[in-house]
């Protein structure tokens, strides 16, 4: 295993350690890598395709437009 100093955004973090339901940020970012991992190339492409055919109905346009301009 290897120790790696690295800039985390900190809401960011917090977000997917509560949808992972994880508790500490080495939990967190171990799950999402491993996670990530198992995805294939064709699984990526599948659900980006759902996304973005779906996004308005998951997504508040308005909030992510407000944090861009925002710079968050």
């Amino acid at each position: 295993m290897s120790r790696i100093l690295v800039d985390i955004d900190d809401d960011m973090l917090a977000f997917a350690q509560q949808q992972l339901g994880t508790k500490t940020k080495r939990e967190t970012i171990n799950r999402a890598l491993t996670m990530v991992a198992a995805i294939s190339a064709d699984d990526r492409a599948r659900v980006l395709r759902w996304l973005q055919e779906n996004a308005e109905d998951f997504l508040d346009f308005d909030v992510l437009e407000d944090r861009e301009r925002s710079g968050l």
